[in-house]
């Protein structure tokens, strides 16, 4: 018979596990807020929930702050449920010097969902991080897909060259654009020609849909080519979110990617998580292994010596990084850390 000590520990490891595959909102909820506040208890529960991942579709929309990413998240959670699909929705916001939290609040605008059992909507903040995704991000969609959502969409703070960080989680990434954005078009290309599956050109009522919509298939011109190889070429989506208009032509063209996907026998949707699963493991161990060994030196004075002598030109930033990973990182074998 176990101990009263591993009863308990089993009971307060299973229950929440089992309620997030139940679906249970609070629990997932729970967990979601302790990921995002690094409590170490949650890798245990990441762990046995993670077996259970890999069913949901993900959709990830980007684009800069002001194209109305997230009215479209609105149209297309909207849709969804009419279809009766289950829907999970991260919106990646900006974090609060202050507090450390989401700024934006992109849930204000999705309220009309937010009594709708079938849609899980959370903000989570970048915490400083690069990429338009936080690592935390991760591991929220691998809980909302355990808890058995069919959709998760994920809108990210904005684009570039640095923040496609999307495309390695998403299986069909979303990039969106305005009309007259001119040489913002320009300077995006570069960065988001292989991120993007699908381009939606948002509020098309707007002056220069046309000149747009141009820019766009000229620059795929150059960049993809035709179809003719086998691969995917981009559409170009006109949509008005606020009115609408557009969005059951997006819905078929995201349909019509998750079905090139699927043309090879899985082998793209495979392809699509396999860079997933490397980002979210080397973003996992950059951020255990940092934090371990800065737990390490700030336990005792050698950080601050080091920085002294980096101050006084004793030695330089290389030679230190070479030492630390001499002395220190052995010691690091067991380290658990908080996400």
């Amino acid at each position: 018979m176990p101990s009263l000590s591993a009863a308990f520990f089993e009971t307060t490891m299973t229950d929440p596990v089992q309620k997030i595959l139940e679906g249970d909102v609070r629990a997932g909820a729970r967990l979601m807020r302790d990921i995002d506040d690094g409590i170490p208890s949650s890798r245990d529960i990441l762990k046995a929930l993670y077996p259970h991942t890999g069913n949901a579709y993900i959709i990830g929309i980007s684009g800069f702050p002001g194209v109305g990413k997230s009215t479209l998240v609105d149209q297309l959670i909207h849709a969804y449920r009419a279809e009766g699909k289950t829907l999970g929705v991260l919106a990646v916001d900006p974090t609060s010097p202050f507090s450390g939290g989401a700024i934006l609040g992109d849930r204000v605008r999705m309220q009309r969902h937010g009594t709708d059992p079938g849609v899980f909507i959370r903000s989570v903040a970048t915490r400083g991080h690069f990429g338009g995704l936080s690592r935390s991000t991760y591991s929220m969609i691998d809980v909302l897909d355990a808890m058995g959502k069919d959709i998760i969409l994920v809108e990210t703070v904005g684009v570039g060259q640095d923040e496609v960080d999307i495309v390695t989680t998403a299986h069909t990434t979303i990039i969106t654009v305005i009309p007259g954005m001119g040489d913002d078009i320009q300077a995006i290309k570069a960065g988001i020609l292989e991120v993007a599956d699908i381009f939606v050109v948002n509020k098309a009522d707007r002056e220069g849909l046309k000149k747009t919509v141009n820019e766009l298939q000229a620059m795929l011109d150059m960049h993809d080519g035709t179809e003719s190889d086998g691969r995917w070429r981009p559409p170009i989506v006109a949509t008005e979110a606020l009115r609408n208009v557009g969005i059951p032509e997006l819905l078929s063209r995201i349909s019509a990617h998750k079905s090139f996907l699927l043309s090879r026998g899985r082998a793209g949707l495979t392809e699509r998580m396999r860079k997933k699963a490397l980002r979210e493991l080397m973003d996992t161990l950059k951020e255990t292994v940092f934090a371990g060994l800065m737990d390490a030196l700030k336990a005792t004075d050698a950080l601050d010596a080091m920085v002294d002598d980096l101050v006084d030109k004793q030695t330089d930033p290389f030679t230190l990084c070479d030492e630390i990973l001499k002395t220190t990182l052995p010691k690091l074998a067991n380290l658990q850390k908080p996400l």
